[in-house]
């Protein structure tokens, strides 16, 4: 398993998640087996999203679709503010 583990701010959560929402047939079929979406309790204007892949090159082409043609696009990222942060992590551990 891998995680595509994705940090960013956000202008606005409601339309983010709105923008998040369009795009959840495409994660399916991209390989997402499930996602996380987490804020910091001081900074609701802050995203962090795990979506969790069977491998680690889903994870890596996926990153690579977010990057060219989501987070390129106000139209597909409309709330996204700052370049986000990005991971690939594989578990090494899990109890």
């Amino acid at each position: 398993m891998a995680t595509l583990h994705i940090e960013h701010p956000v202008t606005d959560f409601d339309l983010w998640k709105t923008a998040f929402d369009r795009f959840s047939e495409i994660r399916q079929q991209s390989g997402v087996r499930r996602h996380h979406i987490q804020r910091p309790v001081n900074d609701p204007a802050y995203v962090v999203i795990d979506l969790d892949f069977d491998t680690r090159d889903e994870a890596a082409a996926f990153l690579g679709f977010l990057q060219t043609k989501i987070w390129s696009s106000p139209e597909n990222a409309p709330a996204l503010a700052g370049a986000p942060q990005t991971k690939i992590l594989e578990p090494v551990e899990d109890r």
